[in-house]
Order: structure tokens, then sequence, then C-alpha cells
């Protein structure tokens, strides 16, 4: 494997984890929206990550990083409220609120930013590295 390739699969790491934060961020800001309906209530979004390997037949091309498959929507129900007096109530008197734990969501952004910054750290090391290796020349 190419030295190389680090920056390509850190790199992936941290554009993954970046796609994480921005979801837990617009998860916690839909956290107190409601909705007059079930069907227009904000869901929690999720990202889909899988580790990616290229070549690994070919041993000294073979490369990896980190795919994002996808967002999904929770399947949880929504939060329904009685409160028939609510401007938003529905014809029965409810209103929905979005099914987003906001303590989930607060370890999930914990989780995305240290491993972004191992991600940082991987970086920083190679490179260090690579300087040091540099300077063993000269």
């Amino acid at each position: 494997m190419s030295s190389m390739n680090i920056f390509n699969i850190a790199g992936s790491g941290m554009n993954a984890q970046n796609l994480r934060l921005n979801l837990v961020a617009s998860n916690i800001s839909n956290a107190n929206s409601i909705s007059s309906s079930m069907d227009e209530v904000y869901k929690s979004r999720q990202p889909v990550f899988a580790a990616e390997m290229k070549n690994i037949m070919d041993k000294q091309n073979a490369t990896s990083s980190v795919n994002v498959l996808g967002v999904v929507e929770s399947k949880a129900p929504p939060v329904m409220e009685y409160s028939p007096n609510h401007p938003m109530a529905d014809e029965l008197g409810y209103i929905y609120k979005p099914n987003v734990n906001t303590v989930e969501e607060m370890a999930n952004m914990m989780s995305a930013t240290r491993s972004y910054e191992n991600n940082v750290e991987v970086l920083n090391t190679a490179k260090n590295l690579m300087l040091q290796t540099l300077k063993m020349g000269s």
C-alpha cells in the first residue's frame, strides 16, 4: 500500500464523520418542531457507512476507504401529544413531534467528533513521518 493512500483513507473517514455531524445538527435543530400530521413530521436521520476494500487480491495496490451508502430515516413512530388548543392540532386534537432522542444525538455528536479528530491525528502523524523520512536523506 502506498503511503499516499493514508491520506485518502483518513480523508474519506473525515468526510463520513462530517456527514454524520451534519445529520446530528439537523436532528437536534428539528427535535422540537411540531406538525399537524404524522406523515409530515420530521424523522430522525442517520448515515449508513461501509468500509470499502478495493483490489484486495493485488496487495501492492490495495486501498480502503469509508463509503457512505446513504442516509436512512428512523422508522420509530413520532411522539403524539394531545393538545386540542394548539393551532397545529389535527381534527382529533393531537400534535406530532419528531422521534429525535437528543441524548442519543449528543452521544453521536461526541463520537463523530472524536472519530474526526482521530483521522486528523492520523494525517498529522503520516505527514510528520514523511517529513522525518525526507530529512534522513539530507
